[in-house]
């Protein structure tokens, strides 16, 4: 129930009358000062002036309750919107919260380091994603190998150094690889010689090759880029 309800209801019953009553003396039906008594319908000034003029009751008196309802609305509603306001507010932010999030995601990616076995990630950096690739390959073909000997000292690849590279199983010429070869897993330069030989290059303390048929080595993974460790 309303407050101008209340008062009028009170009114009523002071005066002895029914809403029956009180409706006819309005012009009004019996429903509406129902309504009006339980909060279900919302009175104008002039209304409350009439009612006034009726119960008997202080004009002045019900002008400033109807002035006081108004401003307790007011207040009421100013209050709803700054809630509403505030929701809204924070719903933009953790709108752009996530946008930046989903901007950064697309920005950078974790790229795992491997060992030469490349079972499992034993480490890993970020690197810039651009154009969906990462330095020029699909993001989810590029990865580091860990170096973990210094079979390719002469080339300044040392063990602890990382390189980035791409998986692959095509040979490129004088490209170095990862690769598998005489039931051993190295890193080499291949030199392609013809269709069916390739030159397979180490150079610890001295340059080493050997010649294999192509389909006697497994290409892995392409070196593209070295990361040295000072």
């Amino acid at each position: 129930m309303s407050t101008v309800g209340e008062r009028i209801k009170q009114g009523r019953n002071t005066k002895g009358m029914t809403q029956k009553q009180l409706a006819k003396k309005l012009g009004v039906s019996e429903n509406y000062i129902n309504d009006v008594e339980n909060g279900r319908k919302v009175v104008e000034e002039k209304f409350i002036e009439r009612v006034g003029k009726v119960l008997g009751g202080d004009l002045a008196e019900m002008t400033t309750l109807f002035d006081n309802i108004a401003y307790e609305e007011r207040k009421s509603s100013e209050s709803n919107l700054k809630t509403h306001n505030a929701a809204k507010a924070n719903k933009v932010k953790e709108t752009i919260n996530e946008v930046w999030n989903d901007a950064f995601s697309s920005v950078l990616k974790s790229v795992g380091i491997y060992s030469y076995d490349l079972n499992k990630p034993i480490g890993k950096k970020e690197l810039p994603v651009i154009s969906n690739k990462i330095e020029g390959y699909a993001q989810d073909k590029v990865l580091y190998i860990k170096i973990e000997n210094d079979d390719l000292l002469g080339f300044r690849i040392c063990q602890g150094d990382l390189a980035l590279a791409n998986l692959t199983s095509e040979i490129e010429n004088n490209k170095i690889y990862l690769m598998d070869i005489n039931g051993e897993r190295v890193i080499r330069q291949l030199k392609k010689l013809d269709s069916n030989k390739v030159l397979i290059i180490s150079n610890k303390n001295m340059v080493r090759t050997e010649t294999a048929h192509p389909k006697d080595i497994k290409v892995i993974a392409k070196l593209n880029r070295l990361e040295i460790q000072l």
